[in-house]
């Protein structure tokens, strides 16, 4: 199925909309500026990168590596899904028994 001009256009700008994020974030984060960053403009990314990786992961029925490889520390991860797991009011145990039914 080919894409629509507006959604290739639509494909388009999220690329440059990410590129330009993700350095203007890294500049932000290497030094140490976060405090900068409005609570609502990380919750943004969060959730719109989490929405199209999971519906990515479901519409084309496969897994793929959700970060950048080598790019977050094992404590980054950790806070990202504790802070996650309480937004959508879900504890350990209940993503342990999602996960170990989850096809790999």
């Amino acid at each position: 199925m080919s894409s629509s001009k507006p959604e290739a256009a639509a494909v388009q700008r999220l690329e440059d909309a990410v590129n330009t994020a993700f350095a203007a974030a890294s500049e932000l984060l290497a030094k140490d500026a976060t405090a900068a960053v409005s609570d609502d403009v990380v919750q943004r990314l969060l959730t719109v990168g989490t929405k199209l990786y999971a519906r990515k992961a479901e519409l084309e029925r496969r897994n793929f590596e959700p970060l950048v490889p080598q790019s977050i520390t094992a404590t980054d991860a950790v806070t990202v899904m504790s802070g996650m797991l309480d937004s959508v009011n879900l504890t350990t145990f209940d993503l342990s028994m999602w996960v170990d039914g989850r096809p790999r």
